[in-house]
């Protein structure tokens, strides 16, 4: 009797696992899609950056990208999204101006929130973008950008 309470929290712990299965971490080494080429994504620890690169046997993998790094114009969001840094802070992750996210898969919907610097010490409050189900997001990320949090399972293309 007593081991059935032990495989009952067996299961449960196990579970979650199962149901985020769906959106896998990016991680160094791993493989990435051909559609995600030169894309940056940001690691959950908010420190840490890879880029899907072409690999010589043809295939695509993420590689940790150095820093600091020139602004990226392709970004790949997951899962509940990355935060990244604009042009109204010190080394930009990206740059301000007029940016489209595709969603990866029918169910996924894309969005954004923004703070802006209104000026020395000052921010704005959050301006949020949120697309539909499936369909691309077209969004224009301000100038003196501070934050944006890039949400869904999407790639993002600065046009």
């Amino acid at each position: 009797m007593k081991l059935r309470p032990v495989l009952v929290v067996a299961a449960v712990l196990v579970a979650p696992a199962v149901a985020h299965a769906d959106t896998p971490v990016p991680q160094a080494g791993a493989p990435c899609a051909e559609d995600l080429a030169d894309a940056m994504t940001q690691l959950p620890d908010g420190r840490d950056f890879l880029v899907c690169q072409g690999q010589p046997d043809g295939s695509y993998a993420w590689a940790a990208a150095t820093v600091p790094f020139d602004p990226a114009d392709k970004w790949f969001s997951y899962g509940s999204g990355i935060t990244l840094h604009g042009q109204g802070f010190r080394n930009p992750n990206l740059s301000s101006g007029n940016w489209t996210a595709n969603p990866l898969d029918p169910e996924t919907v894309c969005g954004a929130e923004q703070v802006t610097v209104v000026s020395a010490g000052v921010l704005a409050p959050p301006q949020n973008s949120r697309g539909e189900a499936g369909r691309p997001l077209s969004v224009e990320l301000l100038p003196k950008l501070f934050t944006v949090t890039m949400t869904g399972d999407c790639l993002w293309s600065r046009e």
